[in-house]
C-alpha cells in the first residue's frame, strides 16, 4: 500500500473509528488505541475491498470486534475508573446530549442507532454488518428509539419534535 491510500484512509476513517470506539470504551486513550489497532490491521493485512461501502462496512465491524475483546478482556473488568477518584479532575470528552444519551443505551440499542444516525446505514445495511436480520435491526432502532425518548422524558429535555440528528 502506498503512501497516498495510507493518508486517504486514516482521513476517511479515523474520526469515525474513534467516535465508535468511545461509544463503546468510554475513554479517549482507548480509542485512539482501536485507532491504532484497526489502521494497522488495514494497512498490514490483505483484505480487499469490493467498493468504499465495503471498505467502509469491514472498518466498523472490525472496530466493533476490537471494542468488544477490550469489554472482555481481564485487564479492563479489574481497572478502576477515574470518576471513583474524586480528587483528580475527569477530562470530558465534547460531546453533544443525544450521543451522551445514546451512549448511555444498552450495547445492542446503541450500536444500531449509532451506525443508522451517526454513519447513515440504513436497517438492511446495518443487519449485514451486526450479523443480524433486517427485522431484528428494526425492532431494536424502535425499542432504542424509545429508550431515549424515555431517558430525555426523565430529564425533561423531550420537546415532542425530534432529539436532534434525525433520531
Amino acid at each position: 500500500m502506498d503512501e497516498m491510500e495510507a493518508k486517504r484512509i486514516v482521513e476517511a476513517y479515523s474520526d469515525m473509528i474513534l467516535r465508535i470506539s468511545y461509544t463503546y470504551l468510554k475513554n479517549t486513550d482507548d480509542a485512539e488505541d482501536i485507532c491504532q489497532d484497526v489502521f494497522l490491521k488495514m494497512l498490514t493485512g490483505k483484505s480487499k475491498f469490493d467498493s468504499l461501502e465495503h471498505e467502509k462496512a469491514w472498518v466498523i465491524r472490525v472496530t466493533i470486534n476490537r471494542c468488544k475483546d477490550i469489554l472482555k478482556s481481564a485487564q479492563r473488568q479489574k481497572e478502576v475508573g477515574i470518576e471513583v477518584m474524586p480528587e483528580v479532575v475527569q477530562v470530558e470528552a465534547v460531546e453533544s446530549d443525544v450521543l451522551d444519551m445514546v451512549m448511555q443505551l444498552p450495547e445492542a440499542y446503541r450500536e444500531v442507532i449509532y451506525l443508522h444516525t451517526y454513519e447513515g446505514y440504513s436497517a438492511k445495511e446495518i443487519a449485514d454488518i451486526v450479523g443480524k436480520s433486517e427485522t431484528a435491526v428494526m425492532a431494536l432502532l424502535s425499542r432504542g428509539r424509545k429508550k431515549l425518548k424515555e431517558n430525555f422524558l426523565k430529564r425533561g429535555e423531550y420537546d415532542g419534535q425530534n432529539m436532534g440528528r434525525g433520531i
